[in-house]
């Protein structure tokens, strides 16, 4: 490698660097959320693996990130309800003193066709999906309004865009989550505080594996680049939006041209 070529790696490096940075991914005891939350160990930043049932997994996952030499914690945190996400962020601040970026991944999925979906798996999704983003956001706005800084990063979906068969619960909680990070960027704008949203199209995860393989033919079919994302590609795009200081109120879509 040339001087010219170690010198631009390192200016990358520079840029994407999130040394010291506090973050709490929710839902990161496996799929996106664990990939999201070990990238952003890798670069630099303390990390709280929220999860809610799987703590095998999220200790495993800080295990992970405690071997390459970073720093995590796994917190254990129903987000859809709001006292345990408060007590999730009372104790990030506890441990690291701050808190810099929330990425907003917990999710679920109850699907069925309308006249079949029942009240309860509506508001499971709801309150799973958007109520937490709410819940979570409540509890870290003032703690960054008074550091002058912020990064709010909601992880959407592709879904909240184009809508999905059997899916209308989750679907409408995708797209509140749109609503909800472009009117939250308006009022925080003048703050230091950036919130946006990524909408990933079908990754390969525990979630999509279990399609059936004539309909993930199908699925794989209607998207132009004619294969699943990674979920290091979705986490490649919280560490962009996580470095940047003039993007806000945006979608990302990272959906392999499945939706324009």
């Amino acid at each position: 490698m040339t001087t010219i070529e170690k010198n631009l790696v390192n200016q990358i490096e520079d840029t994407y660097n999130l040394k010291d940075k506090v973050v709490i991914v929710t839902g990161s005891s496996k799929g996106i959320g664990a990939t999201i939350a070990k990238e952003l160990a890798k670069k630099g930043a303390n990390v709280v693996v929220n999860y809610n049932a799987s703590s095998a997994s999220a200790e495993s996952i800080v295990d992970e990130i405690t071997e390459f030499g970073g720093k995590a914690i796994a917190c254990k945190a129903n987000v859809s309800n709001l006292e345990e996400a408060q007590l999730l962020v009372e104790k990030t601040i506890s441990e690291f003193g701050r808190i810099d970026i929330l990425v907003n991944n917990a999710g679920i999925t109850r699907d069925r066709t309308f006249r079949k979906l029942s009240q309860a798996e509506w508001n499971e999704v709801i309150n799973v999906n958007l109520n937490s983003v709410y819940h979570t956001t409540s509890a870290v706005i003032n703690v960054m309004l008074e550091q002058k800084f912020g990064r709010i990063i909601n992880i959407s979906s592709v879904i909240g865009q184009s809508g999905g068969f059997g899916q209308t619960n989750y679907s409408a909680a995708k797209a509140g989550m749109i609503g909800f990070t472009k009117s939250l960027a308006l009022e925080t704008a003048r703050s230091g505080i950036t919130v946006n949203a990524i909408c990933p199209g079908f990754i390969a995860t525990e979630m999509t594996a279990e399609i059936p393989a004539n309909v993930m033919e199908g699925i794989v079919g209607k998207i132009p680049m004619k294969r699943l994302g990674k979920t290091s590609e979705i986490a490649e795009a919280v560490i962009f939006l996580a470095n940047s200081e003039y993007i806000t109120g945006q979608c990302i879509n990272v959906n392999g041209g499945l939706y324009m």
